[in-house]
């Protein structure tokens, strides 16, 4: 297919599909500075006003006007975001990892059934697996809280990373993993010196996405969240319920760039490695 002529077609059907994905981005952002306190889509001028009232700073808004009317109530919940985040990434990567290596480079009875069995909770429907913990923390008699949050989280982001380690994984050969042994290394000199350094990058990006997911995560949530752990997810969608405002879009926007420098530093992270 070298020297192909591009079909005429595609050019203006991947401009349809860009403009699909990035206009209504486009059009959150743009209307995330709209002054009409009224109605959203109708321009009215240009204020800050909105990014003020989340982070607490002065505005010309009247206490009617916005929707957070706790800059406090806020952070908490951002605060509680990050907090599960963390924890739930750190412990998904380091299962996802350890299993993603014992799968890749050892032979047992039950391999591929262990396979499937941890890919599930990435097809299974986000409200189904909600439920199912519901019950299953419940029948344990556990409060509901961060800590219920965090471990549901723990469910499905081991398996993103156990998919991003084993490709990375299969991507490498085993040569210098055999050279090391045969030299008289022990195993855990050569995960250290060998494998640890190769599967970085995907431990890396693993990660990375499972931190994101977490952050951004609403249906698994909402089931298994108690009455004082709202996550930033669930405090947007309870302040959405009252209507759609401006204010609403720059949230939106805070959480987008949030997402694309965590995004960011990982590519850079792995510029850095390699």
């Amino acid at each position: 297919m070298t020297g192909a002529r591009l079909p005429r077609w595609l050019p203006a059907w991947g401009a349809g599909f860009l403009m699909l994905l990035y206009l209504p981005i486009a059009l959150i952002f743009v209307y995330s500075f709209n002054a009409n306190v009224v109605n959203m889509m109708a321009w009215e001028g240009f204020t800050l006003d909105w990014y003020r009232s989340i982070l607490g700073l002065p505005t010309t808004l009247s206490r009617s006007e916005n929707y957070v009317q706790s800059t406090a109530t806020l952070l908490a919940a951002a605060r509680n975001s990050v907090v599960v985040a963390a924890v739930a990434t750190l412990v998904s990567t380091a299962i996802g990892t350890v299993t993603a290596i014992a799968i890749a480079r050892y032979r047992f009875r039950l391999r591929p059934l262990y396979q499937g069995l941890l890919v599930m909770p990435m097809v299974m429907p986000d409200i189904v697996l909600g439920i199912a913990l519901l019950i299953f923390f419940v029948g344990l008699g556990l409060d509901l809280g961060l800590h219920t949050i965090a471990a549901g989280h723990c469910v499905f982001l081991t398996s993103y990373v156990f998919v991003i380690v084993s490709a990375r994984l299969a991507g490498m050969p085993s040569d210098l993993e055999e050279a090391s042994a045969d030299l008289g290394a022990a195993p855990w000199t050569t995960f250290r010196r060998v494998t640890l350094p190769q599967i970085a990058p995907g431990i890396a990006g693993g990660a990375l996405l499972a931190f994101i997911i977490s952050m951004d995560d609403l249906v698994i949530t909402y089931f298994i969240a108690g009455v004082d752990s709202a996550t930033l997810p669930l405090y947007i969608y309870g302040i959405l319920r009252r209507g759609i405002k401006p204010e609403i879009n720059a949230l939106a926007m805070l959480l987008l760039a949030f997402s694309f420098l965590v995004a960011a530093t990982g590519l850079w992270l792995r510029s850095r490695r390699q």
